[in-house]
């Protein structure tokens, strides 16, 4: 088995400010996309400019920040919203919704696509392959900030917890004991798939010209249909526990849609045309 190294989530700390590793993460990862965005821009037919990509990523930006965040607490967290309203502030604290973050960045490409007079899914399809470098970065946030774990294994890959910074892993163990069983590292399984595995099928199929929406399409489908298989294996979040039949996550629920808008997308983009 392999054990947790235990890494603190702090990354700076210069006396009263604290550099998290988790906001270190998402800023790797809008600068990656910024960055490939760019390279892909630079190419005669892409139709785009280096200063347009420099706008949809600040728009990008502000879509996932502030979607992400509510996201999260209306789907998750809504109860500590009601403690205390200024919860919904701490990202650093971690807590950012996949889903959340799509619905506001959907309305930045709206919003971006309404200023420089494109269609919505020509931002959608450019932005598409750029995303998967930020849930890659995202999802090791969550690695090192210890948090999204998965179901107990006894595979070899599994991970063993130090029950010093992870109590709540050990209640079941002897007082004296040190390390937790091991678990599914989730994280990194959503990081692999979503971010790299993803990331290069969509890189791939976007580099050859493809009908309007396809691209959008096939990345709707490939997120949901690797969230909701992983899934299986994560542990739900404590406070909601499964939806229905001892399995249903909120995490399942909320991708389905995505696999359904997905597959739609892909049938539309490739529908036969109509002959003049």
């Amino acid at each position: 088995m392999l054990t947790y190294p235990d890494i603190d989530p702090v990354a700076l700390a210069l006396g009263p400010l604290k550099v998290h590793w988790y906001g270190l993460m998402y800023l790797i990862g809008f600068a990656l996309a910024w960055w490939l965005g760019r390279w892909r821009a630079r190419r005669p037919e892409s139709g785009w400019t280096t200063e347009m990509v420099d706008d949809l990523i600040f728009y990008g930006v502000v879509g996932v920040i502030v979607g992400g965040r509510l996201g999260y607490m209306l789907f998750y967290g809504f109860d500590q919203i009601l403690v205390n309203p200024l919860n919904l502030l701490k990202v650093w604290e971690g807590g950012m919704s996949f889903h959340g973050g799509l619905i506001g960045v959907l309305v930045a490409i709206g919003l971006f696509a309404r200023r420089h007079g494109l269609h919505f899914f020509q931002v959608g399809d450019f932005l598409a392959p750029l995303v998967p470098t930020g849930l890659l970065a995202g999802r090791l946030g969550n690695f090192i900030n210890g948090e999204l774990w998965g179901h107990r294994t006894e595979q070899p890959w599994g991970v063993q917890l130090p029950c010093e910074h992870f109590p709540h892993q050990c209640l079941d163990q002897p007082a004296d004991a040190l390390l937790s069983p091991a678990v599914h590292a989730s994280q990194l399984y959503e990081a692999a798939l979503e971010g790299l595995v993803l990331f290069v099928v969509l890189w791939l199929f976007s580099s050859r010209p493809r009908p309007m929406m396809a691209v959008s399409g096939l990345f709707l489908l490939g997120y949901g249909s690797f969230r909701f298989l992983v899934e299986f294996v994560r542990e739900p979040d404590a406070h909601i526990g499964y939806l229905a039949f001892d399995w249903l996550t909120m995490g399942q629920i909320l991708s389905l849609p995505m696999v359904l808008a997905g597959g739609l997308l892909l049938v539309l983009a490739y529908r036969p045309k109509a002959a003049d």
